[in-house]
Order: structure tokens, then sequence, then C-alpha cells
């Protein structure tokens, strides 16, 4: 399922080599839709060509995000089993509208926020 949120640009992270193969980048946006007084600060990722998507980006622009949410299995040396989730953009555009909300969706098609809401 794809999902999707409006928000402001907080933090830019730069891209990071993690091998020969695979980059990846971070960036913090603030989401206040649900209750202005007191702001998520969401946290996603952008990986391999998909890093560039940031670049005509600043902090404190208002953006659209397109997103994936990706869960992982891993086992270390020990046996321990963790799981990890991240957001992975796929999409990112300037917001045509200032209301940081958020829906899900599963094509470009508008939904109803409250149908649609990640909260």
């Amino acid at each position: 399922m794809d999902f999707k949120i409006s928000g402001k640009i907080i933090d830019l992270g730069e891209t990071q080599q993690v091998s020969d193969n695979f980059k990846k980048r971070n960036f913090v946006v603030e989401y206040i839709k649900n209750n202005p007084q007191y702001p998520e600060y969401i946290s996603f990722e952008l990986i391999k060509d998909k890093c560039s998507l940031l670049d005509d980006f600043v902090v404190n622009q208002s953006v659209e995000i397109f997103f994936n949410l990706k869960g992982r299995k891993w086992t270390n040396a020990a046996g321990e089993t963790r799981y990890f989730n991240s957001l992975q953009v796929w999409k990112i555009e300037e917001s045509k509208d200032t209301d940081n909300g958020a829906s899900t969706s599963e094509d470009d098609s508008t939904e109803d926020e409250e149908e649609g809401s990640l909260w």
C-alpha cells in the first residue's frame, strides 16, 4: 500500500554511501494536521537512485511525500531476532496546500482524509 503525507521539512541529511551498490539519505518532516500544539516529527529515508529526489528541496519547505512502509526481520549471531520499520520515499513534491495532513491510497487518486488517515 502506498502512503502520502504533507508536512514541512525540518532536517535534510546528507547521502550516505553504505556500500558500493547501496546509498541512503534521511530527512525529517514536521506533521501538524491533527494537533498543531503537538507536532509530530517523522523520519523518512530514500535509497539508491531516489536519494537525489531531495536535491531541489530546502529546510522549512512544505512538501507532499509519497512513500511505502517497509518492515524487516534480522537475526543476530546470538540468535536474537529484531524487527525494523522504515518509511521509504519514492516521490516528493512541493506541497500544493499548507494543510500538513496525511492519507493513504492504492493509487494517486485523492481519498477522504478521514478514511485514509495515518493517525
